[in-house]
């Protein structure tokens, strides 16, 4: 059964989503992740083999099938 780990409603829905993670200096997006969704705060929550194969892609296991421009703004300046 669901529950958000942020606000812990229990209803969701399934959708891909794509998550940024910052490794060894250079940013990576994963883009078609499936998720459960909070229904209420958007939370996505993934499974523990979708855990392990985006851990996989993001630590070497896959070529990027595209790179895009990354425009950094800083927050201090």
């Amino acid at each position: 059964m669901f529950q958000c780990s942020n606000c812990h409603h229990t209803e969701s829905r399934e959708e891909l989503v794509e998550k940024m993670f910052h490794v060894d200096e250079r940013y990576v997006l994963v883009e078609r992740i499936p998720a459960l969704v909070c229904a209420r705060c958007g939370e996505p929550t993934f499974s523990r083999e979708t855990t392990e194969r985006t851990r996989s892609l993001v630590h070497g296991g896959a070529r990027p099938s595209k790179s895009v421009p990354l425009e950094v703004l800083d927050f201090a300046s």
